[in-house]
């Protein structure tokens, strides 16, 4: 019952999911922590070999530069050894990641720092589609490859679990990195949609204190809707590219990601039971 109405709750926020939705809001999903928010478990996803994602091992999240004493208790709680950061310098500086001692940081900006810098100036123009500039930015595959594949160097990595990958908000470039390691784990598109779309609930709070720091950056408020909001749509044009240059997503983590059949296997074989 009270998980029913856990889910209940969230979707009577206005949001709806192909699929069970009870599994992409469990309980178990969201960490609580003081200090930063969208910080979740890809756990519990079913596989379409009729497996599921293991709770307690891959997590996302958006920044957390402000995390409280308790909070740094709670990652050493989930025995976090792993922290794999997407963001650029400038982002490094305004906020660096706090830790507890002992966790493996690794810093994968892959370009970040001119991408956000190239879309805050696309967001001042008046001609800009905002839609468009947001589905660009998921078909650039250029830094897919240095931004995405060490983690999944790291996650075959027996030293490396649990692992948390993350950017500022959680929702572009962690999406697209939650978005590739589901898929390579067997989760079907219509859950790691539905896992992206989520951020829409767990970001909600810091999503709105980044909008107003947006605004008094100069940014016009309408122009900040289709930045800040988790559209499916934008993540499904990643799939789309994907498809069309390698024809599918298992042949894209193989020649790109380096995904062997063997190092799937070992991968599938530590991540799902």
């Amino acid at each position: 019952m009270k998980h029913l109405l856990f889910i209940g709750i969230l979707l009577a926020s206005g949001f709806s999911y192909a699929q069970d939705s009870a599994t992409v809001y469990s309980p178990k999903r969201a960490v609580i922590l003081q200090g930063a928010s969208n910080f979740r478990d890809l756990g519990g996803y079913p596989t379409q070999d009729g497996k599921t994602v293991v709770w307690g091992k891959i997590y996302r999240s958006a920044d957390i530069g402000k995390l409280t004493d308790a909070d740094l208790q709670m990652l050493q709680s989930i025995n976090l050894k792993t922290v794999c950061d997407f963001r650029g310098p400038d982002e490094l500086k305004s906020s660096p990641d706090r830790l507890p001692t002992g966790v493996n940081y690794i810093n994968l900006p892959a370009g970040s720092e001119k991408t956000s810098t190239s879309q805050t100036a696309s967001l001042m123009s008046p001609t800009v589609n905002r839609d468009s500039l947001m589905g660009s930015f998921y078909q650039n595959m250029e830094p897919f490859k240095a931004r995405y594949k060490p983690v999944f160097d790291q996650l075959l990595t027996e030293q490396s679990e649990p692992l948390l990958f993350h950017c500022t908000a959680g929702k572009d470039r962690t999406g697209i990195g939650a978005a590739l390691i589901l898929s390579a784990l067997g989760v079907s598109k219509e859950y790691v949609l539905a896992d992206y779309q989520a951020t829409d609930v767990y970001w909600a709070s810091s999503r709105e204190r980044m909008k107003e720091m947006m605004i008094k950056q100069g940014i016009p408020e309408d122009r900040l809707k289709s930045m800040l909001a988790a559209n499916p749509a934008y993540l499904q044009k990643t799939f789309e590219v994907i498809e069309k240059q390698y024809g599918s997503m298992a042949s894209y983590l193989e020649k790109e990601m380096e995904l062997t059949s063997e190092k799937l296997a070992i991968l599938r074989k530590k991540y799902t039971k």
